[in-house]
C-alpha cells in the first residue's frame, strides 16, 4: 500500500478553504486505498486531515515527539501512533514511512518539514516526489521565491522541478503518485 506523508499547519488558518482542502486531501487518500502519515496531532489542519482519512475508512499513521504528547497534542484514534524522542526523529520516520510528500497551508514546522525534505531529495537522500497543495494561492510567494533562487543562481534549474505544486488536490496526488 502506498503512503503519502502530509505537512500541514497545526492551526486552521484564516480560510474555510485550507480545512476543505485538508477534508477532501484525507478522503482522497482513503479513496485510493493510500496510506497517511503525518505529525500525528490532533490540532487544525493536521487533526482535520487524518479525521477525514480515518471517516473514509483509510489507514492514518501518527509520529509524534514525546513533548507533544504530553502537552495533549496527540491524535488518539489513529490506526498507528509512534511516539519519538525529538522532531528530527519525526521527520527522519515519517519520511521512511512515505513514498511522496504533500503540503498543505501551515507555518514555521510545515516550512521545515517540507524544506528538510526537498534538500534530502536535491542531496539525493531520495528520490520521492514532493508537492505543495497551492489552495487559493497560499503558496504562490514560495514557488515565486523557489523561482527568484533559480533566477539569482541559488537553486539550479534542474532542481527547481523537485517541487511540484497544483491547485487541485486530485491532480497532484496523480502526479505523487505516478511520479
Amino acid at each position: 500500500m502506498p503512503a503519502v506523508c502530509i505537512f500541514c499547519g497545526s492551526a486552521f488558518g484564516r480560510r474555510q478553504a485550507y480545512r476543505d482542502a485538508a477534508v477532501e486531501v484525507g478522503q482522497l487518500l482513503a479513496e485510493r486505498g493510500v496510506t497517511l502519515v503525518y505529525g500525528g496531532g490532533n490540532v487544525g489542519l493536521m487533526g482535520v486531515v487524518a479525521d477525514a482519512c480515518l471517516a473514509a475508512g483509510g489507514k492514518v499513521v501518527g509520529v509524534i515527539p514525546q513533548s507533544m504528547v504530553e502537552r495533549e497534542l496527540a491524535h488518539r484514534g489513529l490506526t498507528e501512533l509512534h511516539i519519538v524522542g525529538s522532531m528530527h526523529e519525526r521527520k527522519a520516520l515519517m519520511a521512511d514511512r512515505a513514498d511522496a510528500f504533500l503540503a498543505l497551508p501551515g507555518g514555521f514546522g510545515t516550512f521545515d518539514e517540507l524544506f528538510e525534505i526537498l534538500t534530502w531529495r536535491q542531496i539525493r537522500i531520495h528520490q520521492k516526489p514532493v508537492g505543495l497543495l497551492n489552495v487559493e494561492g497560499y503558496f504562490d510567494p514560495l514557488l515565486s521565491l523557489a523561482d527568484h533562487a533559480v533566477e539569482e543562481g541559488f537553486l539550479r534549474a534542474t532542481d527547481r522541478p523537485n517541487l511540484l505544486s497544483a491547485t487541485d488536490s486530485t491532480a497532484l496526488l496523480n502526479r505523487l503518485l505516478n511520479a
